[in-house]
């Protein structure tokens, strides 16, 4: 299955019975803005209480840390999600917010069927895709049936090593005046991790906000990772969710999927850590 679909693909399957639609939209306003209007018969799923397990210490994990598969099997049974659904999730944001990281997450626990809308809720809008209003109510299941996470992460130590190794490669997904250490809205240090090649998320788009073509992609991250193994390579971000954005670009170009590095730079900048900053 592709991991993306066109808003006009989401259209034809809107009555298909095993269809799950997920609205992870994310921010302050972000569920009052669901209830006002999302797609029909989309659920809402929150990024800090249902697809992170958030920690008073941030230097453990970072702002985003990842549920207990205990806990991510409780929330993918309460949406109704079995191993036959055909889920799709959307965000406001391009899929690259939280849309990309329950690809991410759904993926990594071995659900085979997810995708995500490209350009997001915006793109069923322009083709007056059925919307409503309210708190659509999920119809609970079992707890899903998964005992492990599937695809590669990499730990705070890993990172490190990683840092110093030749045959290695760290892509930093954030904005450039981030890695580079002019701003720093969300963590309390500005910079970057040493060695790591800035590849912002947003390079995955094109001008109207829809992903390259799978062609395009491929020929992007080849030329990236040169001749790195696929062991070797990592992406992070900020606190590990729009990493996943670039990962479900990586996906959608058929290439293998690298390591995903959760705690990112909301980790790394609070465990003392060398960090660069470059003019």
């Amino acid at each position: 299955m592709k991991p993306l679909i066109f808003a006009t693909e989401l259209l034809t399957l809107l009555e298909t019975k095993n269809l799950v639609l997920i609205d992870a939209s994310n921010g302050k306003e972000a569920f009052n803005n669901y209830l006002a209007s999302h797609l029909q018969g989309a659920l809402f799923v929150d990024l800090n209480t249902q697809l992170a397990t958030i920690k008073e210490d941030v230097a453990e994990g970072g702002r985003h840390p990842l549920p207990t598969l205990e806990q991510f099997s409780k929330v993918v049974g309460a949406l109704g999600i079995t191993p036959e659904s055909h889920v799709v999730v959307y965000d406001d944001k391009n899929g690259a917010n939280a849309a990309a990281r329950f690809w991410w997450m759904l993926k990594a626990v071995g659900h085979e069927k997810v995708q995500v809308l490209n350009v997001g809720k915006q793109a069923a809008e322009k083709i007056d895709f059925p919307m409503e209003k309210g708190n659509k109510k999920a119809i609970p299941v079992s707890n899903y049936p998964f005992s492990n996470w599937q695809l590669p992460q990499v730990t705070l130590n890993d990172v490190e090593k990683a840092t110093t190794n030749p045959d290695a490669i760290i892509i930093d997904v954030r904005e450039t005046a981030r890695y580079k250490g002019h701003v720093e809205p969300l963590d309390l240090v500005a910079g970057h991790i040493p060695n790591a090649v800035n590849v912002p998320f947003s390079t995955n788009l094109d001008e109207n906000g829809l992903f390259l073509s799978p062609s395009l992609l491929k020929e992007k991250y080849e030329t990236v990772f040169q001749e790195i193994p696929v062991e070797n390579q990592i992406v992070h971000c900020g606190s590990g969710v729009t990493a996943c954005h670039t990962l479900l670009a990586i996906a959608s170009a058929g290439l293998p999927m690298p390591n995903l590095y959760v705690g990112s730079w909301s980790e790394w900048s609070r465990n003392g850590k060398r960090i660069v900053t470059k003019e």
